[in-house]
């Protein structure tokens, strides 16, 4: 598995966030020497959240002291975009701090001074763990019922209202994508660069026709989705059905 972990280092992608300017480059360098490729920092909670909404971030490093906003604040919102492990990489070192980094969904938390070899261990483990996630056999893929329709992982199966619906290799992806992020709004940027993992170049036609496609595979009224709905302004998301809906 630790194999698996560094080669995938190359797919990476970082988020530095923290005003030090000189900490970031520290933690750049060291990062790079160890394999990862794709880093990027900010200086400000705005920038991380703009960041965060637009590109597909695997790992965030965050500093609960920022010049605009309360590092614990943006790691609130952070949350209802991205299920990305949170680090917090700060001087506050209190029991307090720490529980509350923790109770707001931080993964990690790192206090300064510190050694950026342990922090490069503390992204690895949160990766390998992340990779087992991803690696563990996708049966339980299935639990995920939308009561109209559910997919079948093992079987690269689509199930619409009972009858089985051919669904191409593209627009799977794209559903399974978003079946594993349910109720989160993804920007169509985020969406391309996930699902064809190419650099999005700003044509977001592409996602709106498999959109468009996969509306009229899944949804009762394509015309009027309930299901894969879009947030004006923002994207789109996967709606899952509450307990007990139909």
């Amino acid at each position: 598995m630790e194999f698996m972990v560094q080669n995938y280092t190359d797919n990476i992608s970082i988020l530095l966030v923290d005003d030090e300017q000189g900490l970031c480059e520290m933690l750049t360098a060291v990062l790079k020497k160890e394999g990862f490729r794709h880093i990027r920092s900010v200086g400000t909670g705005g920038e991380a959240l703009k960041m965060v909404a637009e590109l597909p971030i695997d790992v965030i490093v965050l500093d609960v002291m920022l010049p605009d906003e309360d590092g614990f604040e943006v790691c609130r919102q952070m949350r209802k975009m991205t299920e990305a492990p949170i680090l917090f990489l700060t001087a506050r070192d209190t029991d307090l701090d720490k529980l509350m980094g923790f109770g707001i969904g931080g993964d990690d938390y790192i206090t300064k001074p510190f050694n950026p070899l342990e922090v490069v261990a503390r992204i690895k483990a949160r990766l390998k763990y992340k990779l087992q996630q991803e690696k563990a056999p996708e049966a339980g893929l299935a639990a995920l019922d939308y009561n109209y329709f559910r997919i079948e992982p093992e079987a690269g199966e689509l199930i619409v209202d009972g009858k089985l619906v051919d669904c191409p290799a593209r627009e799977w992806e794209l559903l399974v994508f978003l079946c594993r992020h349910p109720n989160r709004i993804f920007s169509t940027r985020h969406l391309y660069e996930a699902v064809w993992k190419e650099p999005y170049l700003g044509d977001e036609k592409t996602v709106v026709i498999h959109i468009s496609r996969l509306r009229k595979k899944i949804e009762p009224d394509p015309g009027h989705p309930c299901f894969l709905v879009n947030v004006r302004g923002l994207g789109y998301k996967m709606v899952a059905p509450r307990k007990g809906q139909k």
